[in-house]
């Protein structure tokens, strides 16, 4: 099994992409939406740091961002991640025989879950539309976002560490016809033999 690892900015597109490759996808928000309103070891550990805040369960989202900042978001994340990582095993051993599998988990860098074999894919976006979209979903907070964008890598870093480039700024045709080829790639090659000397370079073209 080969994992696609997608990574990008928040709102960059990566949720869409995974949709059309046509494999097997592990989504880590999702999965974070699940774990709050099914676990309720995970909402006691909450409840024990947060008892001012947290209070019902399931979990409600409004209720953490109101304490969202630099430091709770750390401690947030260590509560909540073992949860989403177990359900990414889970993931991975059910679906151990498919060729490919995607995973859409933003902070797969950060969190060190990146293999050896894995293909990184950077989604490329503008700024205006990204921003764009963060307003279209009705709860936009800048300072939020902010918080958020600090516990992630450099754009940089990112494009440096992924096999290939997704340019998402035009319409779904363009995209579409970049996932085809990349899937095409990875297909005839998936021995990934020589595999940084050969395709480390593609950019969305």
């Amino acid at each position: 099994m080969i994992r696609i690892c997608l990574v990008g900015e928040i709102a960059s597109g990566k949720t869409f992409i995974s949709k059309h490759f046509g494999y097997p996808v592990f989504n880590a928000d999702q999965e974070v939406i699940k774990v709050y309103k099914n676990n309720r070891n995970c909402f006691k550990k909450l409840n024990k740091k947060f008892p001012n805040n947290i209070t019902e369960f399931p979990i409600l989202k409004t209720e953490l961002r109101k304490i969202l900042d630099k430091k709770n978001i750390k401690i947030i994340s260590k509560i909540v991640h073992p949860y989403v990582r177990y359900g990414l095993n889970k993931f991975l051993k059910k679906n151990y025989k498919k060729k490919f599998v995607v995973l859409d988990i933003p902070l797969i860098i950060e969190n060190n879950l990146v293999k050896k074999k894995d293909i990184l894919i950077y989604v490329k976006n503008s700024k205006k539309i990204i921003l764009n979209r963060l307003k279209k979903r009705g709860n936009y907070n800048k300072k939020i976002i902010n918080v958020l964008k600090s516990e992630q890598s450099s754009i940089n870093r990112k494009i440096k560490l992924s096999k290939f480039v997704i340019d998402n700024r035009y319409e779904k045709k363009k995209t579409l016809k970049q996932i085809k080829k990349i899937k095409r790639i990875i297909n005839d090659r998936s021995s990934f033999r020589h595999w940084n000397n050969r395709f480390k370079g593609f950019r969305g073209t």
